[in-house]
């Protein structure tokens, strides 16, 4: 029994690869050296961890002199890096709501720059409840957002979906009992959805 899908949204909903923006207004071969030389991914955890967004990336920038500029477009061009939207997922995200079923959201992302993608996105505001690690001070895989989750929710955990595109996010949510679907395509979502009872071929046709 599901009693609520719970949605990653970068890479789910949202496509987060931000090496695609930097490869168009740098060129591959700039990008590459860029990401070599600055953590972004580092940066981008301490932001999720629910350091201020503008702190962050202004320290990362001056900590970086080569590449300053560019890591501040991570605050001033942040809807251009976080986009597009995985047309595909939303529908399958308010085919589920449209059947009744609960859906939640469980994010890494930061509490200052979530309502600018928010802005962007309108469908970011239709989750029956939100679960975002910057606004929490809790991130996956670290399993006190889980418990947090479920502990907020009141579901029972062997009930709760959830689907992120992370290995180690979901393999975090599965030691707890929920059950899980590792994200690759929006059409593997679907099927599994629809395996699971919780939409039919109509719905995702």
């Amino acid at each position: 029994m599901i009693n609520a899908v719970i949605f990653d949204i970068g890479n789910v909903l949202i496509e987060w690869q931000p090496e695609k923006y930097f490869d168009r207004v740098l060129g591959k071969a700039k990008r590459r050296e860029m990401f070599d030389e600055v953590d972004i991914h580092g940066m981008m955890v301490r932001i999720d961890q629910g350091n201020v967004f503008a702190d962050v990336v202004e320290d990362t920038a001056w900590a970086h002199s080569k590449w300053r500029q560019e890591v501040l477009k991570f605050r001033w061009k942040w809807t251009e890096i976080a986009q597009p939207e995985i047309p595909e997922s939303v529908k399958l995200l308010r085919a589920l709501k449209a059947k009744g079923m609960p859906v939640f959201a469980l994010s890494n992302f930061g509490k200052e720059n979530f309502p600018l993608s928010e802005a962007q996105y309108p469908f970011l505001t239709e989750f029956d409840r939100r679960y975002i690690s910057g606004e929490m001070k809790m991130i996956k895989p670290d399993a006190e957002i889980y418990e947090a989750v479920e502990a907020d929710c009141g579901l029972d955990p062997k009930t709760l979906f959830f689907t992120d595109d992370r290995e180690d996010n979901i393999a975090a949510a599965a030691a707890r009992g929920w059950q899980t679907h590792r994200f690759e395509t929006p059409e593997g979502l679907a099927r599994r959805l629809v395996e699971e009872g919780l939409l039919t071929q109509e719905d995702i046709a």
